[in-house]
């Protein structure tokens, strides 16, 4: 499978993509530059932090913010906050999606990537719910194609947690350690999953997405991004199988940047499975 650079975009910190399937459009952000894009172009440039984004069934995005889940208009750019998080200042949120059932899911974390200080909401568009708390890094969103497992990476662990998720009340249960990324392949990042039920993981350090088996905890395919941070991916394409990867130059050297002048890039590779849907806000 051969990755090829669909947008050298020089991204601080390019996160959150997510697949619109009404108007086949990928939506992406730069958390630092507090830019979101479509594609290839710069759909918006805000006035804080963004740290992912989500599809609505009203044709706009939910977006979350610093400390904040916001309604955003694509058309008009307007945005209207739909819930306030009581977060720390240090803290900002991170990685987020929404799951089958149409709640916005998102992770906080500690900026200076030390702390346990950061928490996972659910937000159904009336009610913002804690799932759960002591989070450093909050990443990798994914559920089981049964809707009956959710998946979720706090980077710092090397771990990827799976828990039994039960869609009608949008609960957690039974915690437990489905996968540990060794550290010669760098730190767990974004996360997204297949029909067959298998994990992809950007590898943050390892210039790779790679692919797992979570019911086993074992690794089936490592495809090399020329990026050093790969940072997120999800599935795309009128066939869903279209893997779009986000990267980052954010922390990286000089020397680093010579041998991986690509990174901050949007890349995306043909796989031979068909992704998960990106799930849509219900409002």
């Amino acid at each position: 499978m051969n990755v090829e650079l669909v947008f050298d975009g020089k991204a601080t910190l390019g996160e959150g993509p997510s697949w619109d399937e009404k108007t086949q459009t990928l939506y992406w952000v730069d958390i630092v530059q507090k830019k979101i894009y479509a594609g290839k172009e710069l759909l918006a440039e805000l006035d804080d932090f963004i740290g992912c984004l989500a599809p609505c069934k009203n044709g706009h995005l939910i977006l979350g913010k610093r400390a904040s889940f916001a309604d955003f208009d694509p058309v008009t750019s307007r945005q209207t906050l739909l819930s306030a998080l009581n977060e720390p200042a240090t803290n900002r949120l991170n990685d987020g999606k929404c799951d089958p059932g149409g709640r916005f899911i998102a992770g906080t974390m500690d900026m200076n990537e030390k702390d346990p200080a950061g928490s996972v909401y659910s937000f159904d568009g009336t009610v913002t719910r804690t799932l759960l708390r002591n989070v450093t890094i909050s990443n990798g969103m994914a559920w089981s194609p049964d809707c009956k497992t959710f998946y979720h990476i706090d980077t710092p662990t090397r771990e990827v947690k799976a828990f039994d998720y039960d869609l009608t009340s949008g609960e957690l249960a039974n915690p437990r350690t489905a996968i540990r990324v060794p550290e010669s392949l760098g730190w767990s990042d974004g996360m997204t999953s297949d029909t067959e039920g298998n994990l992809w993981i950007a590898l943050w350090g390892g210039a790779a997405v790679s692919c797992w088996n979570p019911n086993t905890g074992q690794l089936l395919e490592q495809i090399s991004v020329p990026a050093l941070h790969t940072s997120s991916c999800i599935f795309g394409g009128r066939n869903r199988n279209e893997l779009f990867i986000t990267s980052a130059r954010k922390n990286m050297s000089e020397t680093d940047l010579q041998k991986y002048p690509l990174s901050g890039g949007l890349f995306r590779v043909e796989t031979k499975v068909e992704g998960m849907p990106t799930f849509e806000f219900s409002t």
